[in-house]
């Protein structure tokens, strides 16, 4: 049982190197089941027991079920992000030595950067192409081989490599590309793409490592994998969203790019994108503006974004009780300062399914004398205000190229998403909420 889904999961994350191709495998897996794309730019028509889904800037993607009595309707929102720490190529890329073609990059999210050093690395990401009638089209090209590679320096020359060496991104972290080769990157992308190169406008492109995934371990309990952070989650978030919703609720899967470097953009947790699908999905209802705010009082969010398994080598980074595991179950993360956007009551409601569906929680705060990161969930608040809990699935090394969590912990999050999509949320009066399946 999880051997097959992690299996499932691998071949989700291998597929998609960078949040242009997640955006695009979600809506892929989602046409299948019978789901219609809707563009931004276009109106929408909208029928009780259909279900649709909208992407922006290709890299974060919204789908929404609507249940069949939407009399008095609320919203049932899980949201995670398509994005993971990377290098990004800059647009003038080539960089030529008297021997050597670097490609010349630039950090994107907080990466562990000893962690790419000697690893068989390529390049991947979206190209904008011009068309006859004068239109720009996107198309994704991942350049599907060993390609490039940042060396390492002999530690006969730099003796201080195992002292706390400070990596420096323009110097030591510059892929190696090729001998002499002005021109060729662009030149494999148009042959990738078989277009001309006089066609490509425009392009947004990442390294991606290309180490294949592995399950280890004695019993076979871990995996290890690029991008764990958060494809794990989204992949989790999207099987439980596909599994079916409620009658009574519209049940939504919010995909966001841009977590990494703050959510701060047109396709960031921080956007109007939620806000304006919710908005516009209470209009095509035919609701008044009065019925949107009632639907999100009663409404449930769930922000997940993998969280910090306890070290084996170091537990003193970790709160002595509230800390967690691998393969021990969901973690619920709280934080005083509001980073997560958990409090008592949106935990209270995610025990409430959790105990339905028989997936074991656990719980996470940061040591109180170490700053931790944050999330998507007290970012989104800021646009649409519900009850919300932050939870994500315990891993080690996060923002490593190739980081490790537990086999068991997804099918913990997939079954937890199903129950939490088959219910809802009433607020029956201040502070009192009635969870129903």
């Amino acid at each position: 049982m999880y051997q097959k889904l992690t299996e499932e999961m691998l071949a989700f994350i291998q597929k998609n190197p960078t949040a242009f191709h997640t955006a695009a495998s979600i809506t892929e897996a989602l046409e299948a089941q019978g789901f219609t794309e809707l563009p931004e730019s276009a109106p929408w028509t909208l029928e009780p027991g259909r279900a649709y889904c909208v992407r922006r800037n290709s890299s974060s993607v919204i789908a929404f079920r609507l249940g069949t009595d939407l009399r008095d309707y609320s919203f049932q929102i899980a949201a995670a992000h398509t994005d993971s720490p990377l290098f990004r190529l800059k647009e003038r890329a080539e960089l030529e030595t008297a021997e050597y073609t670097r490609l010349n990059t630039e950090g994107y999210g907080g990466m562990i950067c000893s962690t790419w050093l000697d690893r068989p690395l390529s390049a991947a990401g979206r190209v904008l192409l011009s068309q006859e009638d004068g239109s720009i089209k996107t198309a994704l090209v991942n350049l599907d081989r060993d390609l490039l590679l940042i060396p390492s320096v002999a530690i006969h020359m730099n003796r201080a490599v195992n002292d706390g060496f400070a990596f420096n991104k323009q110097v030591d972290l510059l892929p190696l590309f090729a001998g002499k080769a002005h021109g060729t990157l662009k030149k494999l992308i148009a042959e990738e793409l078989g277009v001309s190169e006089e066609r490509i406008m425009g392009s947004d492109l990442y390294l991606y490592n290309r180490d294949r995934p592995a399950v280890w371990g004695c019993n076979s309990e871990f995996v290890s994998s690029p991008r764990l952070d958060d494809q794990q989650c989204v992949f989790s978030l999207l099987k439980g969203f596909l599994a079916g919703g409620h009658p009574q609720t519209v049940s939504v899967l919010a995909c966001f790019d841009n977590e990494e470097v703050g959510s701060g953009t047109k396709q960031g947790a921080a956007s109007t994108f939620l806000e304006d699908v919710l908005r516009r999905i209470n209009l095509a209802l035919g609701r008044s503006g009065e019925d949107y705010l009632r639907a999100l009082a009663s409404s449930f969010m769930v922000s997940a974004d993998n969280a910090h398994a306890v070290h084996p080598n170091h537990p003193e980074h970790t709160d002595p009780n509230n800390c967690t595991c691998m393969n021990e179950g969901v973690v619920v993360k709280s934080h005083a300062g509001q980073k997560y956007t958990s409090d008592g009551l949106s935990i209270a409601m995610l025990r409430t399914v959790a105990a339905r569906a028989e997936v074991p929680l656990q719980y996470f705060s940061n040591r109180s004398d170490k700053r931790g990161g944050s999330t998507l969930g007290n970012i989104a608040m800021t646009h649409v205000s519900v009850k919300c809990v932050d939870v994500g699935l315990p891993q080690l090394a996060m923002h490593s190229c190739y980081e490790t969590a537990g086999v068991r912990d997804t099918w913990y999050m997939v079954k937890l998403m199903e129950e939490f999509f088959r219910s809802k949320c009433t607020e029956t009066s201040p502070g009192t909420v009635k969870i129903e399946k």
